[in-house]
């Protein structure tokens, strides 16, 4: 018997949970914020909504002190035999020996708890809308000032839309007339920073294609091949009435295959032809106003794996489901590819946290919000699943307006308290903060209280790094020089440097593919060990699966009927091979398993 849409629908979210398989900077901002200046992606502010309550502060568990060894008694004196008694001479008394001290019990050293994963992060968001990469001179003064501030993560924008601040990627180079010409700005900013022992994460714009007021002018970017005079060929997202621009801006359409691969091919690409320590998934995501992915082959793939008929609703669950899956099928991708070329690559995503948080742990607030609900994220699942190494919150608030600076803390305590892993992990968090909204000394404290919390911390950005800088109050140079001065400060967040040298949680996974088969994609796969199911996955549109946070040993994948026997390593990916799918009947919604509301990977 076929189950319901529905109840496909809560499995899908069930599989996001369960860690089975697989936000941009710009228009991520908070109700009431000034638009961006025009060089800068432009925010679309999000409707207000009720001002929450203040939420729990989050707890760190104390761990108890370990039981004393027992007293040490020493042994029992050994005493001299007295002298012999010479004549005429009386005997001395013995010498009274000292009764035995008892030492005093030697009291364990407490073991220091252990950091939370990405709590050693202080970053800084590096964008290419303004002076910062674009000349020799201005990534060295870049790499020099953020040294002197005490950062030691660079996340550097590379890919922008659909083209590179680099020279070496399968994307086309930006053609920005204010670049060096010649100059690699990635390259060099890994080298200079490397020598500084700070670390580079290449920065995507992952959905981002094309800027229609300074749109790329290369013949070969996507833009001009897939773009919106591309007729069938196009990969841009749109609405139901075939419009594609939110505000100047064109974006991708994750529910094309072909899109998909070009954006997966693109971050890897930096991966295997620079030294950076990890990418991060920016803009991986729909656009604000969940009216988006009605691109006719897109709603004809649906069509097709889901066996729904005619136009969906906006706000159709089963339609926003698909869509939500979709994304979190590229993160899963991207996450397995970059870590078959490099294990210890860091997977990092810049995430929406619009409006009221959740209270910590409270899964169906969460989805409610419009993370999950509108712009299509669901990172607590990536989280969970080992498809993130760390989770940078663009946490945009400013403490001074309404309950903006409790949201800050709430969002903070809710991502801390969905970052355990099935597998004994545990996903790193960090909070971005809006340096460009905020004062000084409020960008201050807000990364003393991240810190302070056991998260990292990120600021955006380096080109504006306070208020006054964002209003042509102040340069850059004074912005940097105050902020440099609270964040160094002692006992500031920034006051005592040091390399962030941690490895990533996530090392190992497998990713396969089915074949043989019209329509691949929205196929349930399942993950057994020691007899028993511990994950599922889903396909993407070009057949794609895989897992990243079962432990290591034999498993065994089924779908569709097939089924395939292999060992996840200790580190490193697994490519398995393609199995064939062999369809007797049109496709229509995979079969739903009835499973637990959780699920416990065993111990191979």
């Amino acid at each position: 018997m076929t189950p319901s849409i529905s109840r496909r629908a809560a499995l899908l979210t069930l599989t996001l949970i369960l860690g089975t398989g697989l936000g941009g900077l710009g228009g991520a901002q908070e109700t009431g914020v000034p638009a961006p200046p025009a060089t800068a992606p432009k925010p679309d502010p999000p409707p207000a909504l009720p001002l929450p309550e203040p939420p729990p502060a989050p707890g760190e568990p104390i761990s108890p002190l370990p039981e004393p060894p027992p007293p040490l008694m020493p042994e029992p004196p050994v005493l001299e035999p007295p002298a012999p008694v010479q004549p005429g001479l009386l005997p001395l008394p013995a010498p009274v020996q000292p009764a035995p001290v008892q030492p005093t019990p030697r009291q364990p050293t407490p073991a220091l708890p252990t950091p939370a994963v990405g709590s050693g992060v202080r970053g800084l968001w590096v964008d290419a809308f303004g002076p910062g990469l674009k000349t020799r001179a201005q990534i060295t003064q870049m790499v020099e000032d953020a040294a002197n501030m005490g950062v030691n993560t660079l996340f550097v924008q590379a890919i922008r839309r659909a083209d590179c601040l680099c020279l070496r990627a399968s994307v086309p180079p930006a053609t920005d007339p204010d670049l060096e010409k010649g100059l690699d700005p990635l390259g060099l900013a890994v080298r200079l920073a490397h020598a500084r022992s700070m670390r580079v994460i290449a920065w995507v714009s992952v959905t981002g294609m094309v800027n229609a007021a300074a749109p790329n002018s290369n013949p070969a970017h996507i833009s001009r091949t897939h773009g919106p005079t591309s007729g069938a060929a196009s990969w841009m997202a749109r609405r139901p009435d075939g419009s594609w621009q939110e505000g100047s801006d064109g974006w991708l359409d994750l529910g094309i295959p072909e899109a998909a691969e070009y954006v997966t091919q693109g971050i890897v690409s930096l991966v295997k032809n620079y030294a950076v320590d990890g990418v991060q998934l920016d803009r991986i995501r729909y656009p604000d106003g969940d009216t988006w992915g009605y691109d006719p082959k897109v709603l004809a793939r649906y069509r097709a794996e889901t066996g729904r008929t005619g136009r969906p609703a906006a706000g159709d669950p089963a339609w926003q489901d698909w869509k939500r899956q979709q994304v979190t099928n590229l993160v899963r991708r991207v996450t397995l590819e970059v870590k078959s070329l490099r294990p210890d690559a860091w997977i990092t995503a810049a995430t929406i946290t619009y409006n009221q948080p959740p209270a910590p742990g409270d899964m169906p607030a969460f989805r409610r919000t419009r993370t999950y609900s509108d712009v299509l994220q669901d990172w607590p699942a990536w989280m969970q699943g080992g498809l993130l190494d760390l989770n940078v919150l663009m946490n945009y608030k400013r403490d001074a307006v309404g309950e903006q600076g409790q949201w800050f803390d709430g969002w903070n305590a809710f991502a801390r308290s969905v970052q355990a892993r099935p597998d004994g992990q545990s996903a790193g968090v960090a909070a971005g903060t809006a340096m460009y909204l905020n004062g000084a000394p409020v960008t201050a404290d807000q990364a003393g209280r991240s810190v302070g919390a056991g998260l990292g911390w990120v600021g955006y950005s380096y080109r504006t790094p306070t208020l006054d800088v964002y209003g042509a109050k102040e340069t850059t140079a004074q912005g940097l020089n105050s902020i440099q001065t609270l964040l160094t400060a002692p006992g500031a967040a920034l006051s005592s440097p040091a390399p962030w040298k941690e490895k990533p949680p996530t090392s190992r996974g497998l990713l396969g593919r089915v074949t043989g088969t019209p329509v691949p994609g929205f196929r349930m796969v399942e993950a057994l060990q020691g007899g028993q199911v511990v994950a599922y996955s889903m396909t993407d549109g070009s057949g794609y699966y895989g897992f990243a946070a079962l432990p290591p040993g034999k498993t065994e994948v089924r779908v569709s009927g097939q089924r395939w026997v292999d060992t996840v390593p200790g580190r490193g990916v697994v490519r398995l091979p393609d199995l064939t799918v062999r369809d007797l009947k049109p496709v229509s919604a995979a079969p739903v398993p009835a499973t637990p509301a959780i699920l416990t990977p065993s111990k191979p």
